[in-house]
């Protein structure tokens, strides 16, 4: 008996504006319309534009990235009814696959510019910057950060089921009040937007309330994980979602072919538009039985390897570039530390954003190492060696060499 073929639920058309596709979303909100149903332990093909829905090119401008349309992104294919599902269940999401599609083999990693998304060292590099990576098989290399290639480890960056009437209540209550109260000069969360909104096949007053109360799918959260950006969700892995809504509505997109720990730029994976396979089980009552109140995972087998030792790490605390002592603050930490690895970087010929944007997206390696030492927590990045072409030891000379440029916005 022949095996039998895996359907495909949705395809996307990369030449047709995302909004105008019925099998896509860019707000979670119960009433969404499902687009289909997939069976208890079917296994299904899934397409996915990139994030951005098609707004960034191949070339050579950053023009694209300055000018991207932020109401107007990722653009998750679903919402998917899975039968027998019932809110207190849990979804077990296995990802057996994930490839750019045959006709678009390439993707783009990203510097915003701050006042439009910004990124974690926005105030260092404020600019618009972009790298084109093309794909070898499961390889990466860039004509704008030459001198790398490396395996991607490819994954979604967004998946996770609707929330209910309730959670998403809870979503809008508590991201209000960090809006209300914030002091910082800048944007700390996203409020309901309904410009630009698309709602699947949801139209007239429907698409109007979704609009309304529809949460930005930004943020990852911790009733449904949503946008995690967690790199280690690849082939192979399983990933245990809570279920809030009858059938589920499950949601998947936001494609990376790689990215490192953090993706500190913001666009910082390599994005892409491509076609995942998954298969779905539902765990009855699994919530109560797994204590469950955010998702769990289990990585899959795949990862590059790079061997012992291979890994050039740096170490950053939470003492900020003015000099001023922060307590215990990861994130003070990890900006410094990102920022050592560039100044360290710099010396083979890179400018600061090539590197800004390689270690938003190669396969870096972040950790916390203490947060307990007070005043100073301190993280670490690892720094793959070998997917440059010459020696960065640090008891190796330093050879200038010519790197080019990535691509920058036109003034």
């Amino acid at each position: 008996m022949g095996t039998k073929a895996i359907r495909t639920a949705v395809k996307v058309d990369l030449n047709k504006p995302a909004r105008e596709q019925k099998g896509l979303h860019n707000r979670w909100h119960p009433d969404i319309p499902s687009y289909g149903t997939i069976a208890n332990n079917e296994v299904v093909k899934i397409e996915c534009l990139d994030w951005t829905g098609g707004q960034i090119k191949n070339d050579d401008s950053a023009d694209d990235i300055k000018n991207v349309d932020l109401t107007q992104i990722h653009y998750l294919s679903g919402p998917f009814d899975i039968e027998t599902a019932e809110p207190g269940d849990v979804l077990l999401v296995e990802i057996q696959d994930v490839q750019p599609f045959e006709d678009q083999p390439w993707g783009f990693t990203g510097v915003f510019a701050r006042e439009n998304g910004g990124g974690f060292l926005d105030e260092i590099y404020p600019e618009p910057a972009k790298a084109i990576w093309d794909f070898e098989g499961i390889f990466c290399s860039s004509r704008h950060i030459p001198h790398v290639r490396f395996a991607g480890l490819i994954h979604p960056g967004i998946l996770g089921c609707a929330p209910s009437a309730e959670v998403l209540a809870e979503w809008n209550r508590r991201e209000g009040e960090l809006i209300a109260a914030n002091t910082l000069g800048r944007d700390v969360a996203k409020p309901p937007e309904p410009s630009n909104v698309h709602a699947g096949s949801a139209d007239g007053e429907l698409a109007a309330k979704i609009g309304r109360e529809g949460a930005r799918t930004i943020p990852g959260r911790p009733e449904h994980g949503g946008n995690c950006d967690i790199k280690n969700l690849s082939r192979g892995s399983k990933v245990y979602l809570p279920v809030h809504v009858p059938g589920a509505k499950f949601s998947v997109g936001d494609l990376h072919f790689s990215q490192g720990d953090g993706e500190i730029s913001f666009c910082g994976a390599i994005e892409m538009a491509g076609v995942i396979t998954l298969k779905f089980t539902v765990i009855k009552d699994g919530m109560a039985k797994m204590a469950m109140k955010s998702p769990i995972f289990h990585p899959g087998p795949v990862e590059p390897q790079f061997g012992p030792g291979r890994y050039l790490t740096f170490e950053g605390f939470s003492v900020d570039e003015k000099g001023k002592q922060h307590y215990l603050d990861a994130t003070v930490a990890y900006r410094q530390t990102c920022l050592r690895v560039i100044e360290y970087l710099r010396r083979y010929g890179y400018n600061d954003y090539q590197i800004y944007l390689l270690l938003s997206c190669a396969p870096v390696q972040g950790h916390i190492a203490g947060l307990v030492d007070i005043p100073n927590a301190c993280t670490t990045l690892g720094v793959p060696m070998d997917i440059f072409d010459f020696d960065i030891r640090p008891e190796a000379d330093a050879v200038k060499l010519d790197m080019g440029s990535c691509a920058f916005a036109s003034k």
